[in-house]
């Protein structure tokens, strides 16, 4: 089988080597990868800054959707022919994440990423595909929507509510459709008219464009009559100085993404005073997976596809990520 190998943390080392096709043990599936999604986390690897000891060479990305070609003894699970979605940390069912399952269960860094013809996972850490969807869209819900969506919960999203989404990426996007669903309004923070224009058609009820509006605390105020934001789906992380002032009084910020670094100054009376609730969110596990499913297809939510590359393109495709010219997910065809 075709199968990416990074063997060293640069983009443009990325090669395409033969390895053989693995085999299912017991309480593994093996799955065809049909399409395959990226996130910035995987650029972040490659860059050598998110983890910086992981192991050389390495396979990359950690969100797949494939067919299920063979199962190991004991699985009942799935059978041949299902289409499977793998979940992105690895022993993680449900209840609350542990330390091991954080630091050593995840696909694409420390465990062998997605982007090869065939993977084996154990049949309990995997979802079924869920059947509107194509295998494309379907690649993109394991980080991008999860994310999105324990956010949401754990900030108790409810009808009424107002939320804060930073850009036009895969997160920020599927925070909006979920938002919509709950009964949400959403303002929304973009650097383009064009993709100003995006946000507002997709139901953003207000957008400010970062760019002309650096301070842009103040411009969410205003788009909320002075009160704040209930919920913020934080992903640039440098901004989180004026996520803290754009939020309501007792509002949420769920901190998710780094895009803009790993380091900013906070004034601790941001959160004390108007007791802020501030949390990190790590995507979820399967349990919160397959509820999201459940909800995406009772609203019949399509994630946003910003373009498919074929994995001979794999360097093109993490430039493009790169570029900040995506409006949604990017993902790999094989």
């Amino acid at each position: 089988m075709r199968a990416v190998q990074a063997p060293a943390f640069s983009l443009d080392q990325l090669r395409i080597v033969q390895r053989p096709v693995p085999v299912p043990r017991r309480g593994e599936i093996l799955l065809r990868v049909k399409a395959a999604s990226l996130n910035y986390r995987d650029l972040a690897i490659l860059a050598g800054t998110y983890l910086p000891n992981l192991p050389l060479p390495f396979t990359p990305a950690s969100d797949a959707c494939g067919v299920v070609e063979a199962v190991g003894e004991g699985v009942s699970r799935f059978a041949v022919g299902d289409r499977a979605i793998p979940c992105y940390i690895q022993g993680w069912h449900d209840g609350a994440l542990t330390f091991e399952q954080r630091s050593g269960g995840t696909l694409g860094g420390p465990l062998p990423g997605v982007l090869q013809e065939y993977v084996v996972v154990p049949a309990e850490d995997a979802v079924a595909a869920p059947a509107y969807l194509s295998n494309e869209e379907a690649s993109t819900l394991p980080i991008a929507a999860l994310t999105a969506w324990s956010c949401l919960m754990e900030g108790g999203v409810k009808a009424g509510d107002t939320v804060l989404v930073q850009g036009t990426g895969g997160v920020a996007l599927f925070a909006l459709q979920f938002a919509l669903a709950c009964g949400a309004r959403v303002v929304a923070l973009t650097s383009s008219d064009a993709k100003s224009n995006v946000l507002r058609q997709m139901g953003a009820d207000a957008v400010i464009n970062y760019r002309r509006t650096p301070e842009w605390a103040s411009a969410v105020r205003e788009a909320t009559e002075g009160r704040g934001v209930d919920i913020v789906v934080e992903t640039t992380g440098t901004s989180l100085a004026q996520s803290l002032a754009a939020v309501a009084f007792g509002g949420f910020v769920g901190v998710i993404g780094f895009v803009g670094g790993y380091e900013t100054p906070l004034n601790i009376r941001q959160l004390i005073g108007p007791m802020v609730r501030m949390q990190g969110i790590v995507v979820g596990s399967r349990a919160r997976l397959e509820g999201l499913i459940r909800a995406m297809s009772r609203h019949n939510i399509k994630p946003v596809v910003d373009s498919v590359f074929a994995l001979d393109d794999i360097t093109t495709a993490f430039h493009h990520i790169k570029s900040g010219a995506h409006v949604g997910k990017v993902v790999i065809t094989l």
